[in-house]
């Protein structure tokens, strides 16, 4: 993309609603912009990273064995007076009426309608296991909307839920979707801790949250240090096999990691004094079991091996994607901007022509835009008739990962020079080297 071309209001000042991070680098890099109390439109960079979020989470989610599928956000009030939610879950649930005076509602989550869905078409052991999921836009009505999308009323989100025989199955599905989990996290270039929590209105005895450390987090949580040396790699997992997911599951939930919900000062006593530590974290998912709590009286049931009508044990899996993009910044951004990881970048690298209008200069940031582009790879190639400081400081606030300067300087002595965003670090590369390195950290191959 060639940024004469492309849609990037940014903005010199920080506008003077934004108190964290995150919603600061948004609005300024041109990423979001407010329509109402906690409701935001998702301009063309922030809309394409959320959408490189949403494929990671996609990817993991069906290597896992899930399947996808899409809810409507309107659900009708009827369904959630059969689980005996309508009236418990609080006024941070948006209630409304059509034209016919039935209520309904704009959804927070959908373990009821996903669980109509099943009754009406599963009613067999042998179609278990089963877990769906969606990614869907959500509502909950906040009483005070803060910290731009980290804290909104209307947000993205992915929502799985799984129907399984026996509550053995319905653990393994648990474990199974910890470790999908932890995969898509660190694709992400998070470290995401999974911590015992408390259930809150979605219910339930067994659940953990995924939280990533942050100074703005709104939870305080207690850990042991010990977690966050672990790392799951590029390891391999065969997600049917119990033993391998209950394997992950205690060695990442083995050490102790709590919110301030369910914290226990006498067990976190237990850790050695060095490896204590209290910090903030922002959540950014969480699993549950919940048993048989919505099946039962929705009468979600199959027939078993002796053809009984038993109700199914169920959880559900939820990813925060628009609180990620939020997530991702508060962990990894500088003074000067957003850092991304590579995993999520919007653009690849970006190209600053250092003297726009000069013959030299405009081929060769050509050639080196074509290159990568023929690589399928997408460069950002900031074209402007504008001040190279000016360039320099919109590449730093938007967080391209990698940057390619060229300039009549350097081409006389045949290099173009490249830099980290993370470090900072630059080195002169001949440009078909530079094009060489974009493609091996982003593992394509190069063309010779």
């Amino acid at each position: 993309m060639r940024l004469s071309r492309y849609f990037l209001p940014v903005l010199k000042e920080t506008p003077s609603e934004a108190q964290i991070v995150s919603h600061r680098y948004m609005l300024r890099a041109g990423m979001i912009k407010q329509s109402s109390a906690g409701i935001y439109s998702w301009l063309p960079l922030g809309f394409k990273v959320l959408r490189k979020i949403e494929d990671i989470i996609h990817e993991e989610q069906k290597r896992a064995g899930h399947i996808p599928m899409l809810m409507p956000t309107i659900q009708s009030a009827d369904l959630w007076r059969e689980s005996g939610r309508y009236d418990d879950y609080g006024e941070e649930m948006l209630r409304i009426r059509d034209r016919h005076d039935r209520d309904m509602l704009f959804t927070p989550t959908a373990e009821e309608l996903i669980t109509d869905i099943f009754r009406s078409h599963v009613g067999s052991y042998k179609d278990l296991p089963l877990t769906l999921y969606q990614i869907q836009w959500k509502f909950r009505d906040e009483i005070r909307p803060r910290f731009g999308v980290m804290r909104g009323r209307e947000f993205y989100m992915k929502d799985g839920y799984n129907f399984d025989l026996t509550k053995e199955d319905a653990l393994h599905a648990y474990n199974r979707h910890l470790v999908s989990y932890l995969r898509t996290y660190e694709r992400m270039g998070l470290q995401a801790i999974p911590m015992r929590a408390d259930s809150g209105p979605i219910g339930g005895d067994d659940t953990h949250e995924f939280l990533v450390l942050a100074e703005t987090g709104e939870s305080e949580v207690f850990y042991d240090s010990q977690i966050t040396e672990l790392k799951f790699g590029d390891r391999e997992i065969d997600y049917d096999s119990v033993e391998q997911c209950q394997a992950v599951l205690e060695e990442f939930t083995s050490r102790y990691a709590r919110t301030d919900e369910t914290h226990d000062e006498a067990v976190f006593a237990e850790v050695p004094e060095e490896r204590r530590r209290t910090a903030r974290g922002i959540e950014v998912g969480q699993i549950f079991y919940f048993g048989t709590k919505y099946s039962e009286p929705m009468g979600a049931t199959v027939a078993d091996k002796d053809g009984n009508q038993v109700p199914v044990h169920m959880g559900s899996h939820g990813i925060g994607v628009s609180r990620l993009l939020g997530a991702i910044i508060e962990a990894s951004h500088d003074d000067k901007g957003i850092i991304w990881p590579e995993g999520v970048t919007p653009f690849h690298c970006g190209i600053v022509n250092l003297k726009q209008g000069d013959d030299e200069a405009d081929a060769a940031c050509e050639k080196l835009y074509a290159a990568l582009s023929a690589l399928g790879l997408e460069p950002l190639y900031d074209d402007r008739s504008e001040r190279a400081g000016a360039k320099f400081a919109t590449m730093d606030l938007i967080g391209l990962p990698w940057r390619i300067t060229v300039g009549p300087r350097g081409l006389k002595n045949g290099v173009v020079e490249l830099t980290s965003r993370r470090t900072g670090e630059s080195e002169e590369l001949a440009p078909e080297a530079a094009v060489e390195r974009i493609a091996q950290i982003y593992g394509v191959a190069a063309k010779g």
